[in-house]
């Protein structure tokens, strides 16, 4: 069984799926897709995604908005909490800084940085890190705002083991995405072979990022295997044993927030 650890479900293409949400669910199900997580970008959006995960109880939610998201609700801090209350969500994000996007003084995206890292930490949740080309100065901010008091995960990792080892002593997971898979990703492949087997989780961030041998194409929670088997290879394991690993450190992390926990041996 596999969990597809960041995902955005509201912007897959549902065509294969005859533009049924309920289809696409039960293929999941049916490609051992035990959990996904939905993760939240703006607030425009969030209400009609919310309603279309809200019967499923092997979908859980973020709340949050993108640190590359630059119009629309700037949400505050009561905000935040307020959304973060109902049960399906167990996570705050996706959250962090993007200087790859970001132009000229990224002020606004620091202080939207730390108003989430404030949520997380009101309401008891991990938080959602997306980080790019921002060195050291996101992990400086979760360090300074107390975030390893709630953790989380460090997600589409593309950084070095260096990076890793310092996002987990501030008590945050790994979550390797299809870029692991990627011929040129040698820096990332290099964590996956040598993050402690309690720390590490996978995800598709799809539609986006999808994994070979699907790279260019639409990415689906479904394809979250093919990330599993090439870590399995990089570890020298077989893919069943990825699998559990990741999905005992997901409910380990998310144990206390999910509406129906799952047992840490699954």
């Amino acid at each position: 069984m596999f969990i597809d650890s960041h995902c955005h479900l509201d912007r897959i293409d549902l065509k294969p799926y005859g533009g049924d949400f309920a289809a696409f669910v039960a293929a999941a199900d049916q490609h051992s897709i035990q959990h996904m997580l939905c993760i939240a970008i703006d607030m425009e959006r969030y209400p009609a995604m919310q309603a279309m995960v809200k019967p499923y109880p092997q979908i859980s939610l973020s709340v949050g908005v993108h640190p590359n998201e630059n119009e629309g609700e700037e949400p505050d801090l009561q905000r935040l909490i307020d959304l973060a209350e109902d049960d399906q969500v167990i996570a705050i994000g996706e959250t962090g800084l993007d200087y790859f996007h970001g132009q000229g003084d990224m002020a606004w995206q620091k202080q939207r940085f730390r108003t989430h890292i404030q949520a997380a930490l009101a309401v008891n949740k991990p938080l959602i890190i997306h980080t790019r080309e921002a060195g050291q100065e996101a992990l400086d901010i979760l360090a300074e705002e107390g975030a390893d008091q709630v953790g989380g995960i460090i997600h589409c990792f593309t950084e070095d083991w260096a990076y890793a080892e310092r996002a987990m002593a501030l008590n945050f997971y790994i979550s390797f995405s299809g870029i692991v898979t990627f011929k040129n990703a040698v820096q990332i492949q290099d964590v996956a072979k040598r993050i402690p087997a309690d720390r590490y989780l996978i995800e598709t961030d799809s539609p986006y990022l999808a994994p070979v041998p699907y790279r260019g194409k639409p990415n689906y929670p479904l394809y979250v295997r093919h990330v599993a088997e090439y870590i399995a290879d990089l570890r020298g394991c077989d893919t069943e044993t990825v699998a559990r690993q990741s999905s005992e450190n997901f409910y380990r992390l998310f144990q206390h927030h999910l509406a129906t926990p799952k047992p840490l041996s699954v």
